[in-house]
């Protein structure tokens, strides 16, 4: 019996040394998105709104859409599997919000499965799901250590699609009466089908974390 609680007592203490040299990466995130020219990034630059009552005709959309480098705050939350000496499996959830400096708030949600080395060295990928759409993030980082705290820096890059959405335009003006507000006032609406791209997202992520 001792000899068995003494072979359990090795095995159990070899696991967590093993799972103690792979920190855990949970915990906030701050960072920048550079969005390429999209209906998302013209948004935040203020040129258009978001909502279905109003999007401009191909022209003007071609005039004002623009990139945009912007903020993003969230928190990572994560989970293992297939943990190793060297390697362990992660499932990461990753909650970020774009936009908040200039009063706008486009939120995001990805969910990530990949690998963490013990020398910090990490990868993943999966679904990302915001505003634009369900795409494919695709991620890696490194995570730096000082003393007790990990300072992990991701990179993430979500590529964008081509897609089509209705534009529309209205314009109100006077009758042949030539004045405003009169029964012959003219009302005129204008719709076409607009050709955008729903932008590249490239990010850069920084996070605190204290070891346990």
């Amino acid at each position: 019996m001792k000899k068995i609680i003494y072979t359990l007592s090795i095995v159990l203490g070899l696991g967590l040394s093993a799972n103690a040299q792979i920190e855990s990466l949970a915990g906030p995130r701050i960072g920048f998105v550079y969005i390429s020219a999209s209906p998302s990034s013209t948004f935040l630059n203020g040129d258009i709104k978001l909502s279905d009552d109003y999007f401009p005709l191909q022209d003007e959309y071609d005039n004002i859409a623009k990139g945009t480098l912007t903020s993003l705050y969230g928190w990572q939350f994560e989970s293992r599997f297939a943990d190793g000496g060297n390697v362990t499996g992660i499932v990461e959830w990753i909650v970020l919000v774009a936009g908040m400096e200039k009063g706008k708030f486009l939120p995001s949600v990805s969910s990530m499965v990949g690998a963490r080395t013990e020398s910090g060295l990490e990868f993943a990928l999966g679904p990302n799901l915001s505003m634009s759409g369900v795409a494919m993030v695709l991620g890696m980082g490194y995570n730096f250590k000082s003393g007790n705290l990990n300072i992990p820096v991701n990179i993430g890059f979500v590529p964008g699609r081509s897609a089509t959405r209705r534009g529309r335009y209205e314009e109100h003006t006077t009758g042949p009466d030539g004045v405003w507000n009169t029964s012959d006032d003219i009302d005129i609406s204008i719709e076409e089908d607009v050709d955008y791209h729903s932008g590249n997202r490239f990010s850069i992520t920084v996070g605190f974390n204290l070891s346990k």
